[in-house]
Parts: C-alpha cells; sequence; structure tokens
C-alpha cells in the first residue's frame, strides 16, 4: 500500500502499463501507505499468491511477519465428522410440514452438538530484531502492482511479497552494517499452549536454514516452516532458536510452510529454495520480484477506477483517508485494494471469511469458508472485473468437494446427486455443521448458489468447463430424486425447505418452499438442461416448470416462503430470498417487472439487523440490479461511514472494526461495477444504479458474459461506452434512454456516446 500512482499510459487494451507508487496524482493510487508501523496485526499491510500470505507490521527495529497458509486448519475432532444419516426420516418429517405441523423439523436431525470447522489460524511470525536507532522520517507502504510491502526509515529498508512464480515468501532487508537476529516465533495470539513446538537452526551450503515444526495437540498432523537465510557480506552465527547476522549488507530471506503426517525433508526444501537464486547473482531478489510481477502486475491492471478525486486527498495515508468517508479517493482506495486483496487470497481456494490473513489463532465462525453469503459475495466482481484467477480457485473449492457433496445427498435425502455444506474449512464438504436455530443440513440451495460464479466465468471467457458441465448434472439429478411432493396445485413442493439464516414469523427453521430454494432449484434444472441436450434436458426442463411460482406477501414483498401462512421476519442481515434479483437473472425490471417490484418492496422492508458488512454490500447488489441508485447509496455510506475498514484496508465484520473480516473489502469493487454495467449472456445495462455522488470517472476492463470488454466514462455532460468484443453477437442495450438491439462483430470496437444520466 502506498501513496498515488503516476498517471498512467494506456495500452491498447485500453489499461494502465504501469502504475508506480509515487508519482503525481492525476490518477488513482495503486496502493496505500502509513507514517508509521503497525500497532496491531489487524493494521499489518498485506500479501499473498493465493497460498501463502504475510501480515507485514514495518517495525524497523522489531519487524514482525506474521505467515499464512489457506492449509492451516487446526484438528478440532471434525475432520471425522459426516453427515448425519436422516434419509429414513424424511418421508415422515415431509408429511407433517404438509399437513401444517410447523414443529415437524424440530427433531429432523440425529441429536449432534453443534460442530465448527477445523478452525484457521497463522502459523508463527518472522521477527528481525535490531539495536534501537532514534526515529527518522518513516513510511510504510504496499504497491498493489505489486504486491511488494516496504517499510524504510533512516537507511533502514525492508521488502516483503509472496511469489505467484515460486510459491515462497520473500524478504530482503538492506542497511549499511547491517545487524540482525532472525527467529521464528509461534507466540502469536490464541496459540494452544500445549501446540508441541520445536527449533532448528543449522548452517547448510545454501545457506542458514532455520525451521519451525509444530504439532498439533491430540493429533499426528503438523505443520512446519522452512526460512533459508543468504547473507550478503558480514559474517552469520547460529544463535538458536535463530541466528545473528553481523556486518552484512543484506539478507535475502525465502519462507515456505506445509502442512503434513510425519515427517517433512527440510534439507530438500533448503536445495529447493537455494535453487531458485541463481549462483553468484546479487540481484537474486530482483530476479526473484520480476518473476512474480510478471504474473501479479498483468492480473492486477486488468481493470481499474477513477472517480476524479481531489488529487490531495489521493496522497494521503490510508489512516487519514478512511476518516473520510464522503471521499472519492477512498472508494478509488478500496475498489483497488479490494481487487488486490481478493487476487492476493485466491489460488489452491477462494478467500475465507478473513481472506488469506489472520494474526490470531481464536478466528471468529473458525476463519472459515461460510458458503451460504459471504463466499460468493467476497468473490462477485472475479468475472465482471477480469481475475480469472479468482473464479478458478473457486472451482478447486468445488471439485475437491464433490465426493463428499454426494454423501450429504445420500445421507440427508437419500437422494443421487450433490448437495453442499453451507461451511467448510478448505478440507471437508461433509455436512455437519449444524443445530436446531441454524438446520443448515436442510439448506438445498447451495450447490447452485456455489456454481453460479462458475457458470458466468464459462459466459465471459466463451468455453465451457466440461467439469461445471458434470456437476450441474449432478445437482439435477438430486432434485430429480428430491422433489417428489406435490401441493394441491400440482406444483412440486421443495420440503424441508430452509432461508439462510432466518426464519418465518409464524413457523420453525424448517419449513417449505423458501424462495431461494425455488429460484436455485429452478435454475440449476434449466442450466443443467442447457449444458446436456437431450432426454435428460427434456425431463430437467419439465421439473422445474412444475415448480411453483415466487409468493407476493401482503405488504406488496416478495415473500422469503411461497407457502401460505408463513410470514416474513423483515429484520435480518441475509437476503437469501432476492437470490432471483442477484446473482441470478430470474427477476429484473425489463423481464418480470411485476416480481421485480415486488423484489424492491423486500429490499426497501428488509433490515439491517446487526449491521454486518455483509448484509450491507448484499443490499446494495440486490438495489443495484433494481435501479435504485439512492439505496446503493445508503448503503455504501453504512459501510464506509460505519468504520468498517483497518488501516491495511482489510475490513471488519462490524462497525468499529469489530472482528477482522474480509467482507466488505472484497464485495465493494462489485458493488461498484453493478451500478455502472451488468451484463446477461444477451443483454447489457449501462450505468443502472449510479450514486449521484460520483458524477464524474472512468471504469476500464470490465468484462462481460456476451464476451466483450466494456469501458465506460462519464461526466455530468456525457457518458460514452466502448465494447471490444470477442465474439459476435446481438444483444438488447439497456441505458437511462430506454431499450434497443445491438449488434456487435468480433475484433470491432463499438464506441456509444450516451449524453447525460
Amino acid at each position: 500500500m502506498s501513496e498515488p500512482a503516476g498517471g498512467p499510459n494506456d495500452d491498447p487494451a485500453g489499461g494502465p502499463t504501469d502504475a508506480p507508487v509515487h508519482g503525481s496524482t492525476d490518477a488513482p493510487v495503486h496502493g496505500t501507505w502509513e507514517p508509521a508501523p503497525a500497532a496491531r496485526w489487524e493494521d499489518a499491510f498485506l500479501s499473498g499468491n493465493g497460498r501463502h500470505g504475510v501480515m507485514v507490521f514495518g517495525d524497523p527495529n522489531d519487524d514482525r511477519v506474521i505467515v499464512n497458509h489457506h492449509s492451516l486448519v487446526r484438528p478440532n475432532g471434525s475432520e471425522h465428522a459426516r453427515p448425519p444419516e436422516l434419509a429414513e426420516r424424511l418421508r415422515s418429517v415431509q408429511d407433517r410440514l404438509l399437513a401444517g405441523d410447523v414443529d415437524a423439523g424440530e427433531d429432523f436431525t440425529d441429536g449432534r452438538p453443534l460442530l465448527w470447522v477445523q478452525p484457521f489460524h497463522p502459523a508463527f511470525q518472522v521477527r528481525l530484531r535490531r539495536a534501537p536507532r532514534e526515529s527518522r522520517a518513516y513510511r510504510r507502504e504496499v504497491d498493489f502492482t505489486t504486491g511488494v510491502v516496504r517499510a524504510e526509515c533512516g537507511g533502514r529498508r525492508g521488502e516483503v511479497f509472496v511469489s505467484r512464480a515460486d510459491d515462497v515468501i520473500v524478504q530482503y532487508v538492506t542497511e549499511a552494517d547491517l545487524t540482525v537476529d532472525v527467529t521464528l516465533d509461534h507466540r502469536l495470539p490464541g496459540v494452544p499452549v500445549d501446540l508441541g513446538v520445536g527449533h532448528g537452526c543449522v548452517r547448510t551450503p545454501e545457506g542458514a536454514l532455520l525451521t519451525l515444526r509444530a504439532r498439533y495437540p491430540g493429533s499426528e498432523r503438523a505443520y512446519t516452516g522452512v526460512t533459508l537465510a543468504v547473507v550478503t557480506g558480514g559474517r552469520t552465527l547460529t544463535a538458536p532458536p535463530g541466528i545473528r547476522v553481523e556486518g552484512a549488507r543484506s539478507v535475502l530471506l525465502l519462507t515456505r510452510v506445509r502442512r503434513h503426517e510425519g515427517e517433512w525433508d527440510t534439507l530438500a526444501e533448503a536445495r529447493e529454495l537455494r535453487a531458485l537464486l541463481p549462483d553468484g547473482d546479487e540481484d537474486a531478489y530482483d530476479r526473484l520480484l520480476a518473476r512474480h510481477t510478471a504474473l501479479h502486475r498483468p492480473a492486477y491492471l486488468r481493470a481499474g477506477l477513477e472517480l476524479g478525486a481531489d488529487p490531495a486527498e489521493r496522497a494521503l495515508p490510508g489512516s487519514e483517508l478512511v476518516r473520510r468517508p464522503k471521499s472519492r479517493a477512498l472508494l478509488e482506495r478500496l475498489f483497488a485494494a479490494g481487487r488486490y486483496h481478493l487476487l492476493s487470497a485466491a489460488g489452491m481456494l477462494p478467500p475465507r471469511l478473513t481472506g488469506l490473513w489472520t494474526g490470531d489463532w481464536d478466528t471468529a465462525w473458525s476463519g472459515a469458508f461460510t458458503t451460504d453469503a459471504n463466499v460468493n459475495l467476497q468473490t462477485a466482481s472475479a468475472a465482471a472485473a477480469a481475475l480469472p484467477e479468482v473464479s478458478e480457485a473457486h472451482a478447486a473449492l468445488i471439485h475437491g468437494q464433490l465426493p463428499h457433496w454426494r454423501d450429504n445427498a445420500r445421507a440427508i435425502f437419500g437422494a443421487r446427486g450433490v448437495v453442499a455444506p453451507a461451511h467448510t474449512d478448505g478440507e471437508s464438504g461433509h455436512i455437519y455443521h449444524l443445530s436446531r436455530e441454524y438446520p443448515l443440513h436442510v439448506w438445498t440451495a447451495g450447490a447452485d448458489w456455489l456454481l453460479k460464479p462458475l457458470v458466468d466465468h464459462d459466459e465471459t471467457r466463451g468455453a465451457r468447463d466440461p467439469r461445471l458441465a458434470a456437476a450441474l448434472a449432478e445437482v439435477a439429478r438430486f432434485y430429480e430424486d428430491f422433489l417428489t411432493r406435490t401441493d394441491e396445485n400440482g406444483h412440486v413442493v421443495i420440503v424441508p425447505s430452509y432461508s439462510p439464516e432466518n426464519r418465518p414469523a409464524t413457523a420453525r427453521w424448517i419449513t417449505l418452499n423458501a424462495a431461494m430454494d425455488l429460484s436455485a432449484a429452478r435454475h440449476a434444472l434449466r442450466t443443467a438442461a442447457d449444458h446436456h441436450p437431450g432426454p435428460d434436458a427434456e425431463r430437467w426442463r419439465a421439473l422445474a416448470d412444475r415448480l411453483p411460482p415466487h409468493r407476493v406477501n401482503a405488504d406488496g414483498a416478495l415473500a422469503e416462503w411461497a407457502w401460505p401462512g408463513l410470514d416474513d421476519t423483515y429484520d435480518h442481515r441475509h437476503l437469501s430470498h432476492l437470490y432471483g434479483v442477484w446473482p441470478l437473472d430470474e427477476i429484473n425490471p425489463y423481464d418480470t417487472p411485476e416480481l421485480a417490484a415486488a423484489a424492491h418492496r423486500a429490499l426497501v422492508l428488509r433490515g439491517a439487523e446487526n449491521d454486518s458488512a455483509h448484509g450491507h454490500l448484499h443490499h446494495a447488489l440486490v438495489a443495484a440490479r433494481l435501479r435504485d441508485a439512492a439505496r446503493v447509496a445508503g448503503a455504501l455510506d453504512n459501510v464506509l461511514a460505519g468504520d468498517f475498514f483497518h488501516v491495511s484496508l482489510m475490513s471488519g465484520h462490524y462497525p468499529n472494526r469489530h472482528v477482522y473480516n474480509a467482507d466488505a473489502a472484497h464485495t465493494l469493487p462489485a458493488v461498484l461495477i453493478e451500478t455502472l454495467v451488468h451484463s446477461t449472456p444477451g443483454r447489457l445495462v449501462l450505468f443502472p444504479a449510479l450514486p449521484t455522488a460520483y458524477p464524474s470517472g472512468r471504469l476500464h476492463g470490465i468484462r462481460t458474459r456476451f464476451g466483450a470488454e466494456v469501458d465506460l466514462t462519464w461526466s455530468p455532460e456525457e457518458r460514452t461506452a466502448v465494447i471490444r468484443p470477442t465474439r459476435s453477437t446481438r444483444i438488447d442495450l439497456r441505458t437511462s434512454a430506454g431499450a434497443r438491439p445491438l449488434s456487435l462483430s468480433a475484433g470491432e470496437d463499438c464506441v456509444l456516446t450516451l449524453g447525460p444520466q
């Protein structure tokens, strides 16, 4: 994070080719900076490659770099948990619910206590202690274009990044006559007192090797961190549990972490790390950085947003900017930071509740992947904001767990196909996190909800992943086996049904025909049919057509449960019932205006409950689809003025930065994009819900689901869109001036001048 970027040069694709952290203030900042080290781990600057992550404090005298890895989850017994075996009882509970027994689902469980997934935790911190020096001019920054976190004070300079090319944490420390102690320290907040920790420090032909091995209490599982120290000049002394470097010009530290069972050959790892550095090359750091930047920079720079911010505000440190919630410079920087952090957190897996980072072993909600809202919200910008890396990480989570999803369908419902869990640690996809108040085992919409971003990804890139087609077919087969009960009108009934994480005012949590379940079943069956033409497709479409329509309640709102007598509970953070509006296209102002009006009424009536960030921004995403700019602005104001953002520009789950959580940070770019452009395979909507607080700006590099890249510029006088199609197609164009067809030819730019809003 750093201060203002220089004015970018435009490449042929319309994006900046260079975006230095320092420079003039006539373009948005691609980083952030602070005039002091981080005092709290929540304010530490972040870097990551989707596997390893670091949190950098930047203290010139006693620096700490907390090391994270997506695979680090602490065994707590849930690794052996399996879904409840309830299939033989399903028919009975269905009969009772259909007969009007609102309590029928209360005992549809195997009586297990609530069991959380394995908690995500930090590995250790790399500590670099130097003799205290009198305070001088200080600066720490992170450059979003490179992922480098840098701190400098009076000739002391340290840089850290996490390599996408080599999957290694790289630290580089320089100072005239450098003397420093380096250790690996596991003592972080919440660390188990009985964590079995062993340290090692040996000289090898590759350099000084530091190791930290930690075995989880009561488990054979362990993780090991290895740091190879390559020192230029001076001398290196082993000083267990670390090393002491005296009189050197520089120290280069290469760190990796592995979770494992049994032993791990740390000497072989040291040789692998040393092989990354050509012999006799004092520019090893620069070469490592160049390999990493070649992958990271193009991904980060594919899309960007400018809002005509005040150059003086663009130059402010983040700690000053977050205290100016009305500042356009703040929103520019949060958009940039959101894309940077999302890219950095996604790789082997998508982002967790905490992204890829935590400095505390006691992570809220286990630092899990909460799939009934948070994962999809955090990754909502992936397709449109040109981050296929994030979509591929999302796919890795899903496809790696499909065997467990099959177990869920069989055990709970006695069905073929798949049912997704609402919580996962990234290892197990089994459903075992459930209770009376959170009967997450009967949430059947999850598979479609989680696969929808991959459908968008395929439409955007213009190619179909056969793995996705196969997964969609499994979802459809589940519905074939599950949707066997009907109402008096001949519609199939979704029973049991559950709307995360709400309940009707007049019934219990387990009930019938939740709106999200209806939308998911319709979408899954029809999308599977699109991917599998033939007899299967005919059956699946016919089943989709037998689902009941959405219900509009007495308040004129889209009901959360399409079953008579189930009254809505409005004050809730989740908006599951509006799944048909966002991210689906089932309900929209163009094709289904009456349902869209009912959905809008439901949105107006919805409360914020506990003011969680994901609730506010989910509200904004739905409002943007319904073309309500004022409601988008209100939701943004709640987040920007609610003190949700740490100095690191990572966010809190609640106002006043309470509970470190990536929802706001990662979701915000999606909200801003949705206010400016929305696409389907056959439609482009421009400027649907832009708040009046942002009268001018530029958005570039946005990808559409019909195969084009879109750049927008706007001012009070004129709005312009440049559409660069990669596929020839004909679409429905929607603007404030109305609707018209638009033909696009691959390779031919289409420039639209739209006039004022």
